[in-house]
């Protein structure tokens, strides 16, 4: 009688998840590090926001409060009008970001697709008007303003940051269109679909995800802006957080902790729009890079 012995071939060892190498935790103790330096500037701010000026001149900006002061958030929001200088931010951005993503969809699809004579150079066009300092645009962009009768009002500033975020959109855009799959659009083409029907019904729904992440930059970039809006909205009716809150800061005089108040105030906002659209973020950025 004959046994035959049957090998078994072994399972590869899983690695546990749990159990990295030392340069995966050399890797996470070095980016918490770095996550928590940067959160100390807003430690401070949180900590003097509700300080009184006399804790702050007695003890410093490290010193803890000892009385939890809330004056300086009454007077921000009192002096400055907050709620007019939020309206004037989220109508300023929220229009940049819908305007901007619409007009870069646009830019890149005649160019990605379009196929458009020297779509090299104008591509290229895009990305160096992106790198020019707004320093060097301020005063065309005041020069025309004050001609078209525009200055002073929130429709300059809307126009100004929708063609300098759809500059960086039309080249992000253009790019991923470049590598669109032709075998979707031919197929389209066989349907009898027309461009715009190619756009709104091939092209838009492939897109969404970056679409949506540019959404977010260009409204939290437009939200944050301060030379543009300091330049071209000296009006109280006008102006937005970040401009109302260097107001605050005069020559020789400043109150510390109502400046840090108003700080943490203007941004509560942008933290929530983010917060509200980070599930949508991350999409985002996967289905970017599953693609």
């Amino acid at each position: 009688m004959t046994v035959t012995i049957t090998k078994v071939p072994l399972r590869p060892k899983v690695r546990d998840r749990h159990h990295r190498g030392l340069s995966r935790w050399v890797v996470l103790a070095g980016v918490t590090v770095g996550a928590l330096v940067m959160l100390v500037p807003f430690a401070f701010m949180l900590l003097n926001a509700f300080k009184s000026p006399g804790d702050y001149s007695s003890g410093g900006p490290l010193s803890w409060p000892t009385q939890f002061y809330t004056q300086g958030l009454r007077t921000y929001w009192s002096a400055v009008n907050f709620p007019l200088k939020l309206w004037n931010s989220t109508l300023i951005a929220g229009s940049v970001a819908v305007f901007g993503v619409v007009v870069s969809l646009l830019n890149a699809y005649a160019l990605g697709i379009g196929r458009v004579r020297g779509r090299l150079w104008i591509v290229g066009l895009f990305l160096l008007a992106n790198m020019l300092p707004q320093e060097a645009l301020i005063y065309p962009l005041y020069y025309v303003a004050k001609e078209i009768g525009l200055y002073n009002t929130r429709l300059s500033v809307i126009i100004i940051f929708t063609v300098i975020q759809s500059a960086f959109g039309t080249y992000l855009l253009a790019s991923v269109l470049g590598t669109f799959p032709r075998a979707l659009l031919e197929a389209a083409a066989l349907d009898g679909a027309g461009k715009w029907t190619v756009l709104w019904r091939v092209v838009f729904p492939n897109l969404r995800p970056t679409l949506a992440v540019l959404l977010i930059f260009f409204f939290i970039w437009t939200w944050n802006e301060f030379l543009i809006p300091l330049v071209m909205l000296i009006d109280n009716q006008t102006q937005t957080i970040p401009v109302a809150l260097a107001s605050l800061q005069g020559d020789r005089l400043m109150d510390a902790p109502t400046t840090n108040a108003g700080a943490l105030i203007s941004l509560v906002p942008a933290i929530l729009f983010f917060l509200i659209f980070q599930r949508t973020l991350a999409r985002g950025i996967t289905a970017g890079a599953e693609k």
